[in-house]
């Protein structure tokens, strides 16, 4: 598994509904490549955003970074919807599972 975790705060005159459109159709889109395996994302009350995808492996992930409608909306996000980010990418994380038993 390949893990990518990208922090990310947005620029406070953003367009929410541009942006809004462009998450739905990345997400779209993300899920339809090769190697994809999940994406979930999580707002923090200071309004940091914390996007986590799982790829099969690193060559699915850069694929994805690579694609060309991805790299334009990339772009857009650097010039129009993001104050910072920070990328982080994994390949062969431990992951430690717990699975209680239901009440």
């Amino acid at each position: 598994m390949f893990l990518v975790v990208f922090r990310n705060r947005k620029r406070a005159d953003m367009d929410a509904a541009s942006y809004a459109a462009d998450a739905a159709a990345m997400a779209q889109m993300a899920a339809a490549q090769p190697g994809y395996r999940a994406f979930k994302s999580y707002t923090a009350d200071d309004g940091e955003v914390v996007a986590i995808s799982e790829w099969d492996d690193e060559a699915s992930a850069r694929a994805w970074g690579r694609l060309a409608e991805h790299r334009a909306v990339q772009h857009k996000g650097r010039t129009h919807y993001y104050a910072d980010y920070t990328l982080f990418a994994c390949d062969a994380p431990r992951v430690h599972r717990f699975e209680g038993q239901e009440r």
